[in-house]
């Protein structure tokens, strides 16, 4: 059992390392924030705690300051991961495919020549065709890509989302919290029969090879770009 747990723990903190690495590129001051969110909850839960108990306060200070520690550092690395890849083209694909169970991902279901993209993400909010690249451009796409799939499945509610800093956009850091909060307009065995019938539609297409840039080539390349390791 040992030496099972052993390699894993192992690999566990070498992925940490990589993170923190990654993250300290775009955040200079990562580990004087870490060391002082470590100290200063510690040093709060420790105190309270040790009221009761000089033991139980060390206990739980050490512990309340890891955690409060590993939680800032999973929020500020999420936030670097983000900043190296805004702005690239594939960038929201491999957002999306932070989205796990009970969603389903396609990346680049469309896109121009001009490196325009439309990836869709099928949900129980129904259909969601998120574009991304030159605003005026990816409208026209996602105008195109609502009617085709309409036509495939009139009955499901489809969103088109755009990419971006500009008004009617949506942030790449906000994308899959943006998706996660739509309404809930299907049943699960709805979107299994769903999910078949837009397969349909993707066989039709023509084939054409995809745009240059970071796309992930599965979902947990993806998340290896996202997460930084």
């Amino acid at each position: 059992m040992s030496t099972l747990a052993t390699p894993a723990k192992k690999g566990r903190l070498r992925q940490i390392a990589q993170a923190y690495q990654i993250t300290k590129q775009s955040d200079r001051r990562i580990g004087w924030v870490l060391l002082s969110w470590f100290v200063g909850v510690g040093a709060v839960i420790g105190l309270l705690g040790w009221l009761l108990h000089p033991v139980f306060g060390i206990v739980m200070g050490l512990l309340s300051g890891l955690f409060a520690t590993l939680l800032v550092f999973g929020r500020r690395a999420e936030r670097a991961a983000y900043a190296q890849v805004e702005g690239q083209m594939g960038a929201a694909a491999g957002a999306l495919q932070m989205l796990r169970r009970g969603w389903s991902v396609k990346p680049a279901i469309a896109f121009t020549k001009n490196q325009d993209i439309v990836h869709r993400v099928v949900g129980l909010p129904g259909i969601v065709l998120v574009g991304e690249g030159s605003p005026n451009r990816v409208r026209h796409l996602l105008t195109a890509e609502k009617k085709k799939h309409a036509r495939v499945a009139p009955e499901v509610p489809t969103y088109d989302l755009l990419v971006g800093d500009g008004d009617g956009c949506v942030p790449l850091p906000r994308l899959v919290k943006h998706i996660r909060k739509l309404p809930r307009n299907i049943r699960p065995a709805e979107m299994t029969e769903l999910v078949q019938r837009l397969k349909a539609l993707d066989a039709m297409r023509p084939q054409a090879p995809l745009p240059r840039g970071p796309m992930p080539t599965s979902g947990k390349d993806a998340r290896r770009m996202m997460q930084g390791r």
